[in-house]
């Protein structure tokens, strides 16, 4: 434990599968014993869904009063960060790490709170479930039917010192919803048409189980992915390329591209081709879009350029080779007959003239209902 000004805290995250796998009990457990032991432990933020197991393990241990805050005529209570950081203890609990905050906080989301405090040499525990990571965003909407809404970028996990998965099996988790220990009766039957279903559990099971494992690995010794950008010579194997348009499918190739390059340990570029090197000249909505596909690349921690260039495929993969990229991915855009056939000339145009690298279409799922989850 840390917990002194002038070094960087220690985040360690503990990852579940579901609501109700025992994450934030794990948690409660570990900085009890912590505080058993001499260590200055603190609650920041800790929501305990009625779990009365759960509630008794935080009794001794000094809570920071939440804050309030008034929006739309509604008042609300979020952690009081500023408040943690006057108190400094060596260690915070804070339950929530993908939580979005109430408009009107110092920060949009719980994990930019986290860092904060752990910039401030405060070693902070935290929880989250594996489907809030942005990458997984889209696998698990077209394999659930259910939209997270509150999502962190995968980086954010990476940067974590420690992940522990917390896990029971589906069967028992199911069981314990029966008996009522996750959720109230109402609130357990709509969790049962969302993610509580037998073989949905079983796929974000294995998800979560890979997410570890991946990180586990990502830290063993010598093995650490280089943090160098893509211009930089770092000897990196493979160097992908990810190719952005106006349509709303450069978001699934972003997240798409993004997880791949993080299971290669691979560097990763995004790219828009321009005519005249700016989006300037594009009508409103387009210009809107790709800027916005820009901003998400950079969020999840991609390289952006807007390239010029009059023939995009020809600029994408001269681009690709200036750069030494090995894998170029493109959008299989759904829309109207004339552009889907353009795309898909675009598309055969890539493949052709990068006979010398691999060339991934990422498909475009058709839209089906959906639920949304936070």
């Amino acid at each position: 434990m840390t917990g002194h000004p002038g070094t960087h805290g220690r985040l360690k995250v503990f990852l579940g599968y579901a609501a109700g796998v025992g994450k934030t009990y794990q948690m409660l457990s570990e900085a009890r014993d912590l505080k058993a032991r001499g260590v200055d432990v603190v609650i920041g933020y800790f929501e305990p869904h009625g779990r009365r197991d759960t509630i008794a393990l935080s009794d001794g241990v000094e809570a920071i009063p939440r804050r309030s805050v008034d929006y739309r005529g509604a008042r609300f209570e979020e952690m009081d960060t500023d408040a943690i950081l006057r108190r400094h203890p060596q260690l915070a609990i804070v339950d929530e790490f993908p939580h979005t905050n109430v408009p009107g906080s110092d920060r949009l989301k719980r994990w930019e709170d986290v860092d904060v405090l752990l910039e401030a040499g405060i070693d902070v525990y935290t929880t989250m479930n594996v489907q809030h990571l942005e990458s997984l965003n889209d696998q698990i909407w077209q394999s659930t039917g259910v939209r997270v809404r509150e999502t962190i970028p995968d980086w954010v996990l990476k940067q974590a010192d420690e992940v522990v998965m917390v896990d029971v099996t589906p069967r028992a988790l199911l069981n314990r919803l029966a008996r009522g220990v996750v959720y109230p009766p109402e609130r357990a039957r709509a969790a049962l048409e969302n993610f509580f279903k037998e073989s949905t559990l079983v796929a974000l099971r294995e998800l979560a189980m890979r997410e570890a494992a991946y990180a586990i690995e990502s830290r063993l010794p010598g093995d650490e992915p280089s943090p160098e950008p893509l211009a930089a010579t770092t000897g990196a194997d493979e160097r992908l390329l990810l190719v952005l348009t106006p349509n709303p499918s450069s978001a699934a190739l972003i997240r798409r591209g993004r997880r791949v390059a993080d299971y290669l340990r691979a560097e990763c570029l995004a790219v828009y081709v321009s005519r005249t090197g700016g989006l300037e000249h594009l009508p409103p909505a387009d210009r809107e879009s790709v800027e916005r596909h820009l901003n998400f690349a950079r969020g999840l921690q991609i390289e952006t350029r807007v390239v010029q260039g009059p023939h995009v495929a020809q600029t994408v993969v001269e681009f690709a080779r200036l750069n030494g990229v090995t894998q170029i991915f493109v959008a299989r855009q759904r829309s109207s007959t004339v552009r889907s056939w353009f795309a898909a000339a675009f598309v055969q145009r890539v493949v052709h003239l990068a006979r010398d690298m691999q060339v991934t279409v990422v498909a475009s799922r058709a839209n089906r209902p959906s639920g949304a989850a936070r």
